[in-house]
């Protein structure tokens, strides 16, 4: 399984598109705080679709990359980690 990669490694499409969620989710600084304690510990997330819960958003990726964010009530695929 690989580690998730932190955002100065993520490509700059991707980084674009992830802010670009996070203003139209509007994710509360609390809740950013939360993914980035989740970040910063390097979890190991799957090879495929995978997701993680926040309980006010979730996270989606696929391999080591995030993807995108949703808000709590949008289905999520993949394995949640």
């Amino acid at each position: 399984m690989p580690h998730l990669k932190t955002w100065n490694k993520l490509p700059a499409g991707i980084r674009q598109h992830l802010m670009d969620r996070m203003r139209g989710r509007s994710i509360s600084i609390a809740d950013l705080n939360k993914l980035r304690i989740w970040v910063e510990s390097h979890p190991l997330v799957p090879e495929g679709e995978w997701y993680k819960d926040f309980g006010s958003f979730k996270i989606c990726g696929e391999g080591s990359y995030p993807k995108t964010f949703l808000l709590a009530a949008q289905p999520a695929r993949g394995k949640s980690v």
